[in-house]
This record gives structure tokens, sequence and C-alpha cells, in this order.
């Protein structure tokens, strides 16, 4: 029988190196619960029809990337491919938009595109979203974009470029739509190509192909064609993002990938990712919720890619989860210290001490290669004799010092004595990064 493996594609974190996958999900969701995105819980699967609405019939996306299949009620389902369709499909359905505005919501989890796999492009993908729904305000998109930013610096990543531009809204984009389908029309494509130019020509401006961005050098650009309102909103946006330290650089041949983007469009590169280089992107959406049958509200948003950022982290040579998996590495000889040590290994739990011990039969060199193994600060070693005197060893596995305690002092004295060495480290536990 042959041994069985995870699907082609489809990436596996595990210890150690998932410490770094968790805590660029956290950092990147904590950036947007910091400016009052509520998360939301989405459904892995939906209604093909909200992918087909939501995203575009025309998209690679939708016409060759999702996995759909139908279920035992001949029902048409997919596996979800971005989370922005599935958002707003929630929004409608539970009448979030009839409160409070704008609704601000953050998601993170698997998304599923049938691509070929490669550095960086999986099959089951990894992201965190944000959505920002019923208010058209440019400081709001200012908002949406700095989020992603700050997700990023908070991960310490420098080497990320951030470009910015703007698509135009359904007064101004059918004009240029047309500018631009003149101009292509001229150009000697591959039929496929041409195809994709009648039926969507600004994904024509995404093709990465030399050849293809050869001929399309002298091209029409959509931030030259702004209607006077879009140009002041795009302006607006560029004001507010310089006021809040983002830094961006304008790039007019920026289109995304999806059909329901208007106006401001972004996207983040890591150029030592090579090809893709994209770590995430975004940009607003103002037609959305009416083709989902809901009423004509604006939104912006974005999907950072975990993978991909945490690639990005390794090129930089940055651990975002580096640290202690515990915090005390209890070691216990003989049967009677075994469940003493139990014992005290729940305490350290109660308090919130992240603690592990020595189970089976280990003499005291395998437990302590053990504990060494862990990156415990603190080694506790539980024998019999030193719990007849209501004693334990405890060894700091920094500077070897080994010292004996009264049992019943062990949790409070580790916590007081942990406590005081992380804030003279400058640890911010809530950010997961050094102040200094």
């Amino acid at each position: 029988m042959s041994q069985l493996q995870a699907p082609r594609g489809v990436p596996e974190y595990l210890p150690p190196d998932s410490a770094d996958f968790l805590a660029v999900r956290t950092t990147l969701g904590h950036s947007a619960e910091l400016a009052g995105y509520g998360y939301i819980e989405l459904p892995v699967f939906e209604d093909t029809a909200v992918f087909v609405r939501g995203v575009g019939e025309s998209t690679d996306v939708v016409s060759k990337e999702m996995y759909t299949f139908t279920d035992r009620g001949d029902r048409s389902l997919s596996l979800r491919p971005e989370g922005t369709a599935g958002v707003m499909r929630s929004v409608l359905e539970h009448n979030l938009h009839r409160g409070s505005l704008p609704v601000k919501l953050w998601y993170a989890g698997p998304f599923f595109r049938a691509e070929r796999p490669q550095q960086g492009r999986y099959r089951q993908l990894q992201q965190v979203g944000v959505e920002a729904i019923g208010v058209d305000d440019p400081l709001l998109d200012a908002e949406v974009i700095a989020v992603a930013d700050e997700g990023y610096r908070r991960l310490g990543l420098r080497g990320y470029r951030l470009d910015l531009s703007s698509i135009g809204c359904k007064e101004c984009r059918p004009v240029y739509r047309e500018v631009l389908q003149e101009f292509l029309a001229g150009l000697p494509l591959d039929e496929a190509t041409a195809q994709r130019a009648r039926i969507n020509p600004l994904r024509v401006l995404d093709d990465k192909r030399a050849e293809i961005r050869v001929l399309l050098t002298d091209a029409p650009l959509p931030p030259d064609h702004l209607c006077d309102e879009c140009r002041e909103h795009f302006t607006r946006v560029q004001q507010a993002l310089t006021a809040l330290g983002v830094r961006f650089v304008l790039n007019p041949r920026l289109v995304r990938g999806l059909d329901h983007y208007t106006r401001p469009t972004f996207e983040c590169d890591h150029p030592a990712l090579g090809a893709p280089s994209g770590i995430g992107g975004g940009g607003r959406y103002d037609g959305l919720m009416a083709s989902l049958g809901g009423p004509d509200m604006t939104g912006i948003g974005f999907g950072l890619g975990t993978d991909r950022t945490l690639l990005a982290c390794r090129a930089e040579g940055l651990q975002p989860g580096a640290g202690r998996r515990v915090e005390v590495f209890i070691v216990p000889l003989g049967e009677a210290a075994r469940d003493a040590a139990s014992k005290l290994a729940g305490r350290f739990r109660a308090d919130g001490v992240p603690v592990d011990m020595a189970y089976g039969s280990r003499g005291l060199k395998g437990a302590m290669k053990a504990a060494d193994r862990s990156g415990a600060r603190w080694a506790i070693i539980v024998g019999e004799k030193e719990l007849a005197d209501g004693r334990v060893q405890i060894k700091d596995m920094v500077d070897g010092e080994q010292r004996s305690i009264p049992v019943e002092d062990v949790v409070g004295q580790l916590m007081t004595e942990g406590m005081w060495r992380e804030q003279n480290r400058g640890w911010d536990p809530a950010g997961r990064r050094c102040r200094t």
C-alpha cells in the first residue's frame, strides 16, 4: 500500500515553523482589530452563483480556477476562491448593512484555486482580509490600505513595495474601456489574448508575458482617463496616505484580477520572492453589493496572503514566531514524582504559563535533552527526595544556575521572575515584537 500524502499544492505548517505562520496570521489580524474591524467566520464553500456574480464570470478565478461540485441536492457549490463575495453575501443575508455604517469586518483562513503549484502559489492558499462597506470616503480607503501596511510593518517587513492606482468608476470606466479596446484591436495579439481584450480589456494590462508588455508600451492607462470626481477622490486618498506615513508608488498599469474592482486599487509586492511577488492587495468595489441583489452600496477591502507574507519574512531573515514554545519544562524522577509533576503542570496551565513535562520513563539525561529542545526558560526537577522535603530544583536554561525552592512557591516565583525578565527585554506581547 502506497503512503498517503497531502494533495499537491497544499502547504502544511508543522512545529516549530508553524509558530511563524501563526504569528503572521495573528499580527495581520491584530492590525485590523486595532482599526475597529470585527471578526467574521465565513463558510468554506458557497453557492457557485456567489462567486460568478461577485467575482466575475470572465475572470480566470471563476472560469479556470474554482473548485466546483454538485452536492446531493443537485446544487452547484464552490470552494471559496476569495473572501469579498462571501462577506458581502453574509452582510446582505444578516442585514448588517442596515445598521451602523461602515460595516467593518476582517476574516482569515484557507481559500482554494486550481492553479499550477509553485513556490508561493498554492491550490490551498491562506489569507487575512478586511472589508469596509457602506461609506464612500477617501479617508476610509486610506485607512484600509494603512491597515495592510501596518500589518506588514508590525511583522518587521521593510522590503515590500506598495503600488497604488485608480481604475475609474461606472461613469468614466466605460469611456476608457472603449479607448483601450480600440488600441488593443490594432495589436497583433494571439487569439486567446484578443478574446480577453474583447471581454475584459483591462485584464490585458496585467499580462505578465514580455512580448505582450512590449506591445502595451504606448497603451492608454486608466489614471489618464478618470472623471473629475474619481480624480479628486484619488488625490485625497494619496494625501491621506501621506499624512498616515504610508509609503506608496503610483503604478498606472496596476489592475486587479477580479471584475468587481473600481476606483483606488493597490498591491503589495516583495521583489525578493521573484515571480509571483505579490503578498497582498485590494481596492474599492462600488458595484459589488448590487450585483449580489442588494442595494447599491460602496465597499473597499483587501486580501493579504499569509503564505506569501511568511515567505517574505523569511526572505528578510525574520522569524515572527520566534520564542519559546513553553516557558517551563518539568522533569519528574521516579513514579511518585510523576504524579506530583502532572499536578504542578496543571497549576502552571491554570495561571496561563505554557508548560510541558517529560512523559514516559525517561532518565534525567534524556529528560533534560527534551527540556532543552522545548526552548523552555526553566526546567523544574521533581525528585522523590525533593518531594519528601517539599521542595523542587529549578534550573535556568540560559545561564545554567540551579537552585532549590519550596514547591508551593514555584509557580508564583517563576511568574514574577518571568514578567520582570520579559519587561526588561522590551517585549510587547500584544504586538509580538520588540519595542526597543
